[in-house]
């Protein structure tokens, strides 16, 4: 049966959607969280479509405040970060540790890009080299909200404030309400801050444009201006040939892992819960959802 209607409410408590989707108040759920899926996948009258996801949280550093300026110190806090452990903790191991500044379905994704291996006293040599072996206080944003590139982001605060603990910096976490928190971000109040994209076109413009300097009153909330990646990107977007687009973004991503103007935490992966008598439901890994072919069966 087609659908002759469509009736959208809006439930912000992700508890509460998952009690009105089992109750089959609805048909459709949106933005289920990492630690309902288990069983959500276990209810026969359910079904749960997954793919990787078109998007990435991750951890930006305001380059233009002391010592945040220096890439070593950059460098020092990428490198006490366990990635793995948040993985685990906050996304439920429901998505892949990042590496780049884009997701791999990204074309362009540069698979060459590796980390640098975890490790606490290399760390600290770095930090002391650039002048602060007793380490540092800085302040670590957090969303106020569950995003869907990261469904707890006050657990990963906390994570991150431990492991940076561990090399002697203290972290002191800071919540705003989420329009307060992305205005006073564009304003570039903060020292470090968790934040995360979407992709909306396909287009690998959609995350390195993020660093653009034309960005820095808006969403390139590192606030780098670093003229090698600039023009490179700035020639991406000035031609319509793939493979010279790839050949640019590919030597981008190069420079950006080199500097560090943000710590790339997780890909995750998408997951849209349906009522199993949903028929012709596709899932979109741009993440808008079409209800075109979509219908209802009797049973």
């Amino acid at each position: 049966m087609q659908l002759s209607h469509l009736i959208f409410t809006i439930t912000p408590d992700a508890a509460v959607r998952v009690q009105k989707f089992k109750a089959n108040e609805c048909q459709v759920m949106s933005y289920p969280r990492s630690v309902d899926i288990a069983g959500l996948e276990a209810d026969p009258n359910l079904q749960v479509f997954s793919q990787p996801g078109f998007n990435m949280g991750y951890l930006a550093y305001n380059v233009t405040h002391k010592p945040l300026n220096d890439v070593r110190v950059r460098r020092a806090l990428d490198m006490a970060i366990n990635k793995k452990a948040m993985i685990d903790a906050v996304y439920e191991g429901h998505a892949q540790i990042a590496i780049a500044p884009m997701p791999p379905l990204q074309w362009s994704y540069d698979k060459t890009l590796q980390d640098a291996p975890r490790d606490l006293e290399q760390a600290k040599k770095l930090l002391a080299r650039a002048g602060y072996p007793n380490g540092f206080t800085l302040s670590l944003w957090a969303t106020p909200v569950e995003r869907p590139y990261n469904p707890n982001p006050r657990l990963m605060a906390q994570m991150i404030q431990a492991d940076w603990e561990k090399i002697g910096l203290t972290a002191k976490i800071v919540f705003y309400e989420w329009g307060e928190y992305l205005k006073r971000a564009f304003d570039g109040e903060h020292d470090t801050i968790l934040i995360g994209g979407l992709a909306y076109n396909g287009d690998p413009d959609n995350w390195l444009g993020n660093l653009s300097c034309r960005n820095l009153k808006s969403f390139n909330l590192s606030k780098w201006c670093y003229e090698p990646f600039e023009i490179l990107i700035r020639q991406a977007v000035q031609t319509t040939d793939i493979a010279q687009r790839t050949a640019l973004y590919l030597k981008a991503q190069q420079i950006f892992k080199r500097e560090q103007p943000f710590t790339p935490i997780a890909y995750p992966a998408v997951y849209q819960p349906i009522r199993r008598n949903v028929t012709g439901f596709r899932i979109n890994p741009l993440g808008t959802t079409r209800f075109s072919s979509v219908g209802l069966s009797h049973d």
